[in-house]
């Protein structure tokens, strides 16, 4: 009986120091992310400044795509993979609409109806083919299981993918756009560039936080995610509510698209890809369904992008990928639900 009193007491002991050692190891982890930043401020202040606001600017745009895949993910725990190619494809449509129908140059006061323009057809045209993937595809295989949405949006991308491939499209290599910007620069950012960012992001990111906790359909959106059943019991249209809401991520898709095109004057077949990956990630990051979790976490990687590639003390950008996957892969051993998210157990 002693020697299982014990065995007893030491397996309890074991249990409680884990969160501790987590806990511990969390903590010295924040504390050096904290000293990186301050020694880069320090040591290269007008480095740090201009690694700021491209972070800044760079951070609102992951936002804008990782809003696309919480919003889904937090209705119907679908992980949208077609998400990024979408925005990649309205970055062309973008392009091709300013550029070869609109005959934008230099970007200008004057350019302002253009872009007006291009952020209404583009946010359209995303949702309209959010939409129709969710009706031709998704709605389908709702209730099959959760491997077979997830390949059916693998195989979206690539279809996404090939589209743009097509030479009367884009083609199979980098387009470069004759779009200049004019303005003062910053540490070698152009100050224009990044307002236009933050001056269409900011009410978009509002605008869907608004929708989601204040309107009907925000409500409506928020029921079907906790129980699709119940919600319709209650009289909700439940399909109705979810083609919403990949219609409302197709839209920010569609003008991260067009602000992308603005920012980088070049369009690429494989930038859905990548800059997918990364916002997919920074859902992650501030926890996947939280619309304040993808916001955050879109900056935050951001502007530790940008500090690692110009910063003082930065890594460079050979190193920038991985930086951002390190960063998933320690949150996903210390804090797996994400910042903002919420630790859940499963029912057996």
């Amino acid at each position: 009986m002693t020697a299982l009193a014990i065995g007893g007491t030491n397996r309890k002991a074991k249990i409680r120091l884990g969160p501790i050692v987590e806990r511990v190891l969390g903590i010295l982890i924040l504390l050096f992310a904290v000293y990186w930043i301050v020694i880069n401020a320090i040591d290269g202040p007008d480095q740090f400044v201009g690694s700021v606001l491209v972070g800044l600017q760079n951070g609102a745009l992951y936002a804008l795509v990782a809003l696309g895949y919480t919003m889904v993910y937090g209705i119907i725990e679908l992980i949208n993979f077609a998400h990024g190619d979408l925005f990649m494809l309205a970055s062309i449509v973008a392009a091709n609409l300013m550029v070869n129908v609109l005959g934008v140059g230099d970007l200008t006061t004057a350019t302002i109806l253009p872009l007006i323009v291009a952020l209404v057809v583009c946010m359209a045209f995303g949702a309209f083919v959010n939409v129709s993937a969710e009706f031709l595809a998704y709605r389908r295989l709702r209730t099959a299981p959760k491997l077979a949405p997830l390949m059916t949006a693998v195989g979206l991308s690539f279809v996404f993918r090939g589209i743009a491939q097509q030479d009367y499209i884009n083609g199979s290599t980098q387009k470069n756009w004759p779009v200049n910007w004019g303005g003062p620069i910053i540490e070698g950012v152009y100050v224009y560039k990044l307002l236009l960012v933050l001056v269409v992001t900011i009410p978009l990111l509002l605008a869907m936080t608004y929708i989601v906790a204040r309107t009907r359909r925000g409500k409506a959106m928020r029921a079907v995610a906790q129980d699709q059943d119940g919600a319709r019991l209650m009289g909700i249209n439940v399909n109705g509510t979810i083609s919403f809401t990949f219609a409302l991520g197709g839209a920010l898709a569609g003008a991260a698209g067009v602000l992308y095109f603005l920012v980088q004057t070049q369009t690429y077949y494989d930038t859905g890809t990548q800059l997918g990956l990364i916002a997919f990630t920074a859902a992650v990051l501030g926890g996947i369904g939280n619309l304040t979790g993808a916001v955050v976490g879109g900056v935050a990687i951001g502007l530790v992008q940008a500090l690692n590639e110009g910063g003082a003390h930065g890594l460079g950008s050979n190193w920038s990928q991985s930086l951002v996957f390190i960063i998933l892969i320690v949150l996903m051993v210390f804090k797996p639900e994400g910042i903002f998210g919420r630790r859940t157990t499963e029912k057996v």
